[in-house]
């Protein structure tokens, strides 16, 4: 969905008209400094590797699997939808032994069953908010009989915008995107990981670029010294710095407040347009939400079109086999305010002739 008329993260903005910093520059490492310590706030964590990835939130995803999967590791993989899958590729290229427990596009996938996929495996893999049908997965649930399997979770559409707790939760290692329920441009994936995790990294990543050995070597050695691994994005940096900040000004849970009102707002006027919800009721995201396109709709992508051309709002399209079937709905970050809400209902009422 569109921004609507005004930003109220100014501060991201202001961030990116800064003079350029060195990725030396002692002013840029106490921003990374203070970034970290933003994240674990926003992380509910107090993983000592916990920082922002180069890269989006797929880079996040790569860097988990890598440092701690390796040849005929065994993984279990919660697939109900597009990221599923891409946690079973990345895991599947690390030479891991994959386990896939899958379920309908649409539904959550049930705890239990991952829990009894594989007697012993090394990794538990879930996505929490899964982006491509605006489903919630239960995460809690699966530390209490995880064993000694590494619980790995995808937040990249759920940080900062429902509630993450990844130490009470017992997550092991966790990621997410700077573009979602953040408010900050792609370009960044935050991550954490606990001691346990690792514990268990592999001798040797297969990546290079994200071998978390290197990248954090500070991190590992309890902030005793820094060692350069690669030029890190310092504006990008920055963003994210102002825009934790941001959020963290409002507080966790008047931002989960906030995106939990528009959810409920937008869900029950899709219905009151006579559109019928894809996720299932009890597990719907608030800042994702899925909807069938109407039956009467000739060209779903047309309509998507005009949106954008006519009222400055864009929504995405399915994915998968749900491709021209699904519309997609972010209200997430910035964007999540009531008059964006009003703005979209009453813009595709008009669209649609409804």
């Amino acid at each position: 969905m569109g921004p609507g008329p005004s930003n109220p993260y100014p501060e991201v903005a202001e961030a990116f008209a800064m003079p350029l910093l060195g990725h030396l520059d002692p002013v840029f490492l106490t921003i990374l400094d203070e970034t970290c310590e933003r994240l674990r706030q926003v992380f509910r964590t107090t993983n000592a590797l916990t920082l922002p990835i180069s890269g989006t939130g797929s880079a996040g995803m790569e860097a988990a699997f890598v440092n701690v999967v390796g040849p005929g590791d065994v993984v279990v993989v919660g697939v109900n939808g597009v990221f599923g899958e891409r946690m079973c590729d990345v895991a599947a290229r690390c030479g891991a032994a994959v386990v896939d427990v899958r379920e309908e596009w649409g539904r959550p996938i049930d705890p239990q069953r991952l829990l009894e996929a594989h007697s012993s495996p090394k990794v538990l893999a879930l996505v929490h908010a899964e982006t491509s049908t605006g489903v919630r997965n239960d995460i809690e649930p699966l530390a209490e009989s995880k064993r000694d399997a590494l619980l790995l979770v995808d937040c990249v559409t759920s940080l900062g915008g429902i509630p993450v707790d990844v130490d009470a939760w017992g997550v092991d290692i966790a990621y997410s995107g700077t573009q979602k329920c953040l408010g900050v441009p792609p370009g960044l994936a935050p991550l954490t990981v606990n001691q346990r995790a690792i514990d268990g990294f592999v001798d040797r990543s297969q990546s290079w670029y994200l071998d978390l050995r290197m990248i954090a070597k500070y991190a590992l050695d309890g902030g005793s010294g820094r060692t350069y691994h690669h030029t890190a994005p310092t504006a990008m940096i920055a963003a994210l710095h102002a825009g934790l900040g941001a959020l963290l000004d409002e507080g966790l849970e008047a931002s989960w407040a906030r995106h939990a009102e528009c959810g409920r707002m937008l869900h029950d006027g899709l219905e009151k347009l006579g559109f019928r919800l894809f996720a299932e009721e009890g597990h719907r995201l608030p800042e994702l939400t899925t909807a069938w396109v109407p039956e009467d709709v000739a060209d779903e992508a047309a309509v998507r079109r005009t949106l954008l051309d006519r009222y400055d709002i864009e929504i995405g399209g399915g994915l998968g086999a749900y491709t021209g079937k699904v519309w997609r709905i972010g209200c997430m970050g910035h964007t999540a305010r009531p008059r964006n809400v009003t703005l979209l209902l009453g813009a595709l009422a008009e669209v649609l002739d409804r």
